[in-house]
C-alpha cells in the first residue's frame, strides 16, 4: 500500500478524528475542537482571574471600611464603588492585553501569508520538514505536505509553525467581558455578606464566605498549593485592609 491513503486521512484528520486530534463530530468523541478549546480558554482565563479579584478585593475593601465606620450606608457605598471600579479595571486591563495578543497573531499571520506567496516552493519543503519531525516517512510527509497546501496553506503553516488557529485567534471582547461578569459575581458575595449580616458578625461572615467562596472555585483545581495559596493571599489582604481600617477609624474618630 502507497501512502496515499494515509496522506488523504492525515489531511482529512480534522473532519474524521483519524489522526487522533480533538474532534466532537467524530462519533461518540466528546472532546472539543483545538480551537473551540482554546478559545474557551481564553475567557476561562478570564473569567477565573476575574472572580478571584472580585471576592477578594471587594471583601478587603468592604471589610477595610467596616474596620475603620459601622455606617452600613457607607460600607455599601464604598462595596459599590468598588465592584463596579474592578469590573470595569479588569475589563479594560483583559481587553488591552488581549489585543495585544491578537495583533501579534495577525502580525504572524501576515508574515506567513507574505511568505507564502514570495517562497511558495521554499515554504512547501519547510511544512514537510515539519512533519518529518513529527514522525512520518519522508514520503508521506512530502504528501500531507502537498495535499495541505493545496487544501489551506496558511492554515496549515499556522498550524503546525505558529501553533495558531488562523480561523478562530484570541478575542479581546470575549476575555473582557468575561472578566466584567466574572468580576461582578465575585465582588457580589462579600458585597452581600457585609451588607445583609448583623453590625457585630459583619467582618467574621464577610472573611468566612470570601475564603470560602475562593476555596470552592479553585476546588476542582489538580492543584492544590495553588489553591492554598490563594485562600491564604485573600485572607492576608483582608486582615490587612481590617488593620488599615481599624487604625483609620481610630485615629480620624470615625
Amino acid at each position: 500500500m502507497d501512502g496515499t491513503g494515509d496522506a488523504e486521512n492525515f489531511g482529512s484528520g480534522r473532519a474524521n478524528g483519524s489522526d487522533g486530534s480533538d474532534r466532537s463530530d467524530h462519533p461518540g468523541h466528546r472532546e472539543p475542537h483545538h480551537a473551540s478549546m482554546n478559545a474557551r480558554l481564553n475567557w476561562l482565563r478570564a473569567g477565573v482571574l476575574g472572580g478571584n479579584d472580585g471576592i477578594v478585593s471587594t471583601a478587603s475593601l468592604v471589610i477595610g471600611v467596616a474596620g475603620a465606620t459601622a455606617n452600613s450606608t457607607a460600607i455599601l457605598i464604598a462595596g459599590v464603588a468598588g465592584m463596579f471600579a474592578g469590573a470595569l479595571s479588569m475589563a479594560a486591563g483583559e481587553y488591552v492585553s488581549v489585543s495585544t495578543q491578537r495583533d501579534t497573531e495577525v502580525a504572524a499571520l501576515s508574515r506567513e501569508r507574505r511568505e507564502l506567496a514570495e517562497e511558495p516552493d521554499e515554504e512547501l519543503d519547510e511544512l514537510a520538514d515539519m512533519y518529518r519531525d513529527r514522525g512520518l516517512s519522508p514520503g508521506l510527509a512530502r504528501k500531507v505536505a502537498v495535499e495541505l497546501t493545496a487544501h489551506d496553506a496558511l492554515r496549515a503553516h499556522a498550524e503546525v509553525e505558529l501553533r495558531l488557529d488562523s480561523g478562530e485567534l484570541t478575542n479581546p471582547w470575549v476575555a473582557a467581558t468575561a472578566s466584567f461578569l466574572a468580576f461582578t459575581v465575585g465582588a457580589l458575595i462579600p458585597l452581600l455578606f457585609i451588607t445583609l449580616s448583623p453590625a457585630e458578625w459583619r467582618v467574621p461572615t464577610t472573611f468566612v464566605a470570601a475564603t470560602g467562596a475562593i476555596s470552592a472555585r479553585l476546588g476542582r483545581a489538580p492543584a492544590g498549593r495553588a489553591a492554598v495559596r490563594s485562600v491564604l493571599g485573600g485572607a492576608v489582604a483582608m486582615a490587612v485592609t481590617f488593620g488599615i481600617g481599624s487604625l483609620v477609624g481610630t485615629t480620624t474618630g470615625l
